[in-house]
């Protein structure tokens, strides 16, 4: 049958080869996308610090939204806290800006800052412009119960060994955190001042639980530091456990080297004969000093009633022996040694020995 016999089926054939050229062109549009929901995505690095009753939670505001778009204008955070076994309950509501350091500090309900340590969690949920979330982060553990009070009379006093600190015991189960801070300072030594090895700023030090006291034997001569100290108690059945108490008033200390070298030990003499050009004389040695700032020895002499004297020259000795060719023969002599560090202090005067220089 001829098209022209039939309008309306030559018609359809024209609707079919236009929907067929369609199907052939540059291809159908996309199906159509819901809406964003414009839900910032969630928190990643939250952290949490609890100082006597006092919490402070840090994260950082994301950039985007779920959907990879921008966020744009503050954006509305819910903070929850979960006690053990309880449940969630906001705990408070702030806002920031997209993409920025954000931060949360509440002060512990009477509840939760009495009694045993026990679990807390925090988490934050961030809230989309209709009041939806796209959910709450991942929650990080604090913990309730009471603070350990604030360490009473706290003392630093330099040592030989070190800055020696001490305080009115916390308790058997409280621990001290100790935070020493680097005033200022270089190594000084007898002919001048050199520069000291490098020091971090700020270093924590960790003392164990019912210590009345610690030797902080890494602080070195020549510097000034601040110590502040935080009782540290954790949860007897999970150690992780842990609530700081108040810092005590800080402490400083100038660590200046007044403490001499040990005293020399072992000094021995042995008279040594006059031969050929080499006149009568008396050798000395006795056993080295391993102090680390030790700068040399100094030798004394005394004969009879007479005073000591120096007779090994202003400048210390770098070794642990000494010949003392300034004798007559048949004379006797006593002797004894000290030790000097870099700073210039002394030590007391070893052991005496005496000799009798040989006889020509």
């Amino acid at each position: 049958m001829r098209t022209a016999d039939n309008p309306a089926r030559a018609l359809a054939l024209m609707v079919l080869a236009a929907a067929a050229f369609g199907l052939s062109g540059c291809g159908t549009p996309a199906a159509p996308q819901p809406p964003s929901l414009k839900l910032p995505e969630l928190v990643t690095d939250l952290s949490v610090e609890r100082t006597g009753n006092h919490v402070s939670l840090h994260w950082t505001m994301p950039r985007k939204t779920t959907d990879r778009e921008l966020l744009t204008g503050p954006v509305t955070v819910r903070v929850w806290r979960t006690a053990a076994l309880g449940t969630p309950q906001v705990a408070g509501t702030v806002s920031f800006p997209p993409a920025g350091s954000a931060s949360f500090d509440e002060t512990l309900p009477s509840p939760l800052a009495s009694g045993p340590i026990r679990r807390l969690d925090y988490a934050v949920e961030l809230l989309g412009k209709r009041g939806r979330s796209a959910g709450v982060c991942a929650g990080v553990p604090a913990a309730s119960g009471q603070a350990p009070r604030a360490l009473e009379n706290v003392t630093a006093v330099p040592t030989a060994t070190g800055v020696a600190l001490r305080w009115n015991a916390p308790g058997a189960s409280v621990g001290v955190l100790l935070h020493r801070h680097l005033l200022a300072g270089g190594v000084k030594a007898h002919d001048g001042v050199v520069a000291g090895p490098e020091e971090a700023i700020d270093q924590d030090l960790r003392v164990p639980a019912g210590a009345p006291g610690t030797l902080d034997t890494t602080a070195r001569f020549g510097r000034s530091y601040e110590y502040t100290a935080q009782p540290v108690e954790a949860a007897a059945e999970a150690p992780a456990l842990q609530v700081a108490g108040p810092m005590a008033a800080p402490v400083r200390v100038s660590f200046v080297d007044s403490f001499p070298p040990a005293i020399p030990q072992g000094l021995v003499t042995v008279p040594v004969s006059a031969e050929g050009a080499n006149p009568a004389s008396i050798d000395l040695s006795w056993q080295p000093d391993a102090e680390p700032d030790l700068a040399g020895y100094a030798v004394y002499r005394a004969e009879g009633d007479a005073g000591w004297q120096r007779i090994s020259g202003t400048a210390p000795l770098n070794a642990p022996a000494f010949r003392d060719t300034q004798v007559q023969p048949g004379h006797t002599y006593r002797y004894a040694v000290t030790a000097i560090d870099l700073t210039g202090n002394e030590s007391k005067r070893s052991a005496e020995a005496a000799e009798t220089a040989a006889a020509n």
